[in-house]
């Protein structure tokens, strides 16, 4: 992601995935329905707010090289077959290669 609008996009539709309402993050992260509106129509927020708001959907912040996203974005974009062999190849590389930065 390069863009906080992005970010606002993920957050939008994770919270509808889990079938909440922008009223329910209240109880859910205590942030009142016209603080998070802001967020979701692309508001820059602290780091702080940012990881609460994950804590609160289920969600986890990784921060990659960009040669690492972009494997990602490779393996996730180049198939739409889950079980192809070239995918698994693909995917064993990448995960090869974030264990070798650690």
């Amino acid at each position: 992601m390069k863009a906080v609008a992005e970010i606002s996009e993920v957050l939008q539709a994770q919270r509808k995935k889990l079938g909440l309402s922008q009223k329910d993050m209240l109880m859910r992260i205590g942030m009142s329905q016209q603080q998070y509106q802001k967020i979701e129509s692309g508001s820059d927020m602290r780091l702080s707010t940012l990881l609460r708001i994950l804590e609160g959907m289920n969600l986890e912040l990784a921060i990659l090289t960009r040669e690492q996203a972009q494997g990602i974005d490779a393996v996730t974009s180049a198939h739409d077959d889950y079980n192809t062999p070239e995918r698994d190849s693909i995917w064993s590389s990448v995960l090869d290669d974030l264990k070798d930065d650690q």
